[in-house]
């Protein structure tokens, strides 16, 4: 389970990065990215509220 548990913090801190850097507008289109760069699992792992709600506001943020 400890494993999991990392695995799942890389991917929402590389779905942070990625939203920070302007080049999405939504947060499928980075977990399509993430599936993209070999993060199968990236679907369940943003599934949550609260890291949608996040990564959304980083989106927001960073669209310029």
């Amino acid at each position: 389970m400890f494993t999991e548990n990392r695995r799942d913090h890389a991917v929402r801190s590389r779905a942070y990065a990625l939203a920070e850097t302007g080049r999405f507008h939504a947060v499928k289109e980075i977990e399509q990215a993430l599936v993209g760069e070999g993060w199968p699992d990236a679907g369940t792992v943003l599934q949550g509220n609260y890291v949608r709600q996040s990564l959304a506001e980083k989106l927001a943020a960073h669209s310029h």
